[in-house]
C-alpha cells in the first residue's frame, strides 16, 4: 500500500500528478488550481502506487470512487 505523505523518491524520474476535476465543490477549500505531484524511481512503482490510489479502499462506502484525476507523468532529463 502506498503512504502519498511519503513517496518513493523525490527524485525519482516518474511521477503522479493529483488534481481535481473541473467543477469539483471541493475547490472551494483549496486553490481553484491545485495539484499535487509525487514521485518515483521506477515506472513499475509509480504505476503500483496510482492503481492503489484509483482502487475502492476498504475504509470507503460501497461504491464509492476517488474523486480525483491521476495522471502518470514523467520528467524529462
Amino acid at each position: 500500500m502506498t503512504n502519498t505523505t511519503q513517496p518513493d523518491d523525490e527524485n525519482g524520474n516518474f511521477g503522479i500528478r493529483i488534481s481535481l476535476p473541473d467543477g469539483d465543490p471541493f475547490t472551494r477549500l483549496v486553490d481553484d488550481g491545485w495539484t499535487a505531484t509525487h514521485w518515483y524511481a521506477s515506472r513499475t512503482a509509480r504505476d503500483l502506487a496510482m492503481s492503489d490510489m484509483r482502487r475502492e479502499h476498504e475504509y470507503s462506502r460501497s461504491g464509492d470512487a476517488p474523486a480525483l484525476v491521476f495522471e502518470a507523468i514523467e520528467r524529462n532529463d
